[in-house]
C-alpha cells in the first residue's frame, strides 16, 4: 500500500498473540502500514505454523495471517529477555496479547509496568471472557462464545441441531475486528493526550453484542424464534437456500415486496407474491413449491437468469470460485503473497489498491534486527542469542 493507505506508517506494534483472533487484528495494523513485531517464545513459537501443513512445509494459514510482520523469538522466562523486551516496549505504540488473564501479571509484563516504561503505549489483551468475571479464566473456542451469546442456538435448520461454521464468528468479529477498532481508537487519544490506554477486549462479549437481530425479536415480541424459524434462518419462503438440478445451491435473498414480485415474474410464478414472508403451513407449502422449480434447473441456468435481474438471488460459490468471481477480482480482493493466494484486506482507503508486503516471517527472523532498532548494543544482542534467550532464524 502507499500514499493514504500507509495511515500507521511509524506506528510499531508488539504482537504477542498466536493462532487466529489476535494475528487477524494485527494483519489489520499491518497492512495498514504499522510495523507488526511477532513476539514469539523461544520453543515452538505459533503453531499455527505447523497447522495442517506438509512436514517441513509452513501453513498457508499462518502465512495469510502472518505476512507484513517481523518476527522475534525471546524467552520472556528469562530476566534477561524480559528487560529485551521492556527495552522494545519503551519504542512500541502498542502491544497486543491474547494469553490467559494473569499470564502477563506473572510475567511482570503487565500494563502497569508497560506504562510505567512508556506512558504512551496502548496495551490490548484479547481472551474469550475478559480479564474479569467468574469465567475470566476459562479455556474456550469460538463454538464457545457463540454458544453461551445466544448466537449459536439460533443458527441451523428447523428441528435439528445448532449450526457449526468455519468462518470463526466470534474469533473474527470479537478478537480481530473489534480488537483493532479499540486499539485505533486509543492510539488516537495517545496521540492526542500522550496517554496510552489498556484494552479488554472479550470474544464472547463482542459475539453477544452483535447478537443484534436476536435481540430485536426478544424485545420487540418477548422472545427469539426457534432456529430455523426466524426471518433470517429459513423461516419465510422469500429468504433462504434453495437446491438446483445439479446439487448446487441458490442462495435467495428477496425480503423486500419489490425483489419478491421480481423473483415470481422470473420463475413464471405470480401466484407466489402474497407469500413472500408467509409462515407456518402455508410457508411450508411455498418453500416447497420454490424448490421444486429451483430444482429442475442447474446453477448456471439459474445464475444466467437472475444475473440479468436486480432481485437478490444468487449462486452459492465454493472458495476458488469465490476468487475467480469479477466482482471480486475487479476490486482487487484476490492476491498472491509469496506465490500462495490471499486475500486484500477489506477495505480501501484514498482509493488505493493493496499492494503487498513482505511475506510472514520465519521463527526469529528478525530478532537481532529488532533489538538492535531498540538500542541494544550488538554485544548484548550477541550474548542473548548464544544464551538461546533470543532464537536466531536457524534455531
Amino acid at each position: 500500500m502507499k500514499d493514504a493507505p500507509n495511515l500507521l506508517a511509524g506506528v510499531r506494534v508488539l504482537d504477542l498473540t498466536r493462532l487466529l483472533p489476535g494475528p487477524v487484528c494485527t494483519l489489520y495494523l499491518a497492512d495498514l502500514g504499522a510495523d507488526v513485531i511477532k513476539v514469539e517464545d523461544t520453543g515452538a513459537g505459533d503453531y499455527a505454523r505447523s497447522l495442517d501443513a506438509r512436514p517441513g512445509q509452513v501453513s498457508a494459514f499462518y502465512r495469510a495471517v502472518n505476512r507484513g510482520k517481523r518476527s522475534l523469538a525471546i524467552d520472556l522466562k528469562d530476566a534477561a529477555g524480559r528487560e529485551a523486551f521492556l527495552a522494545l516496549a519503551r519504542t512500541a505504540d502498542v502491544v497486543v496479547e491474547s494469553f490467559r488473564p494473569g499470564v502477563m501479571a506473572s510475567l511482570r509484563l503487565d500494563y502497569a509496568v508497560l506504562a510505567a516504561a512508556n506512558p504512551r503505549v496502548v496495551c490490548a489483551s484479547i481472551s474469550g471472557y475478559g480479564q474479569d468475571g467468574p469465567r475470566a479464566r476459562k479455556a474456550g473456542h469460538d463454538v464457545n462464545y457463540l454458544g453461551y451469546a445466544g448466537v449459536l442456538d439460533q443458527t441451523g435448520a428447523a428441528g435439528g441441531p445448532p449450526a457449526l461454521c468455519n468462518l470463526q464468528i466470534a474469533d473474527l468479529l470479537g478478537g480481530a475486528a473489534s480488537a483493532a477498532i479499540a486499539i485505533l481508537a486509543a492510539l488516537v487519544g495517545a496521540q492526542r493526550n500522550g496517554r496510552g490506554a489498556y484494552v479488554d477486549v472479550a470474544m464472547a462479549d463482542a459475539s453477544l453484542a452483535h447478537n443484534v437481530f436476536a435481540l430485536h425479536a426478544l424485545e420487540q415480541h418477548g422472545r427469539t424464534l426457534p432456529r430455523g424459524e426466524d426471518l433470517l434462518t429459513g423461516g419465510v419462503p422469500c429468504y433462504g437456500v434453495y437446491g438446483t438440478a445439479d446439487g448446487r445451491w441458490l442462495a435467495v435473498g428477496a425480503l423486500e415486496d419489490k425483489f419478491w414480485r421480481v423473483l415470481c415474474a422470473a420463475i413464471g410464478r405470480d401466484d407466489l407474491v402474497p407469500f413472500g414472508l408467509a409462515r407456518g403451513v402455508e410457508g411450508a407449502r411455498v418453500r416447497r413449491e420454490l424448490q421444486e422449480v429451483f430444482g429442475a434447473r442447474t446453477l448456471a441456468d439459474w445464475t444466467r437468469r437472475f444475473d440479468a435481474l436486480d432481485c437478490c438471488v444468487t449462486p452459492v460459490l465454493t472458495l476458488d470460485e469465490a476468487l475467480a468471481d469479477e466482482q471480486f477480482v475487479a476490486r482487487g480482493m484476490p492476491v498472491e503473497v509469496g506465490g500462495m493466494r490471499q486475500c486484500a484486506p477489506p477495505f480501501r482507503i484514498g482509493g488505493q489498491a493493496f499492494v503487498p508486503g513482505r511475506e510472514a516471517p520465519a521463527h526469529g527472523e528478525h530478532g537481532a534486527e529488532v533489538l538492535r532498532e531498540a538500542g541494544l548494543p550488538a554485544d548484548a544482542v550477541a550474548g542473548l542469542l548464544a544464551r538461546g534467550v533470543v532464537r536466531g532464524p536457524s534455531g
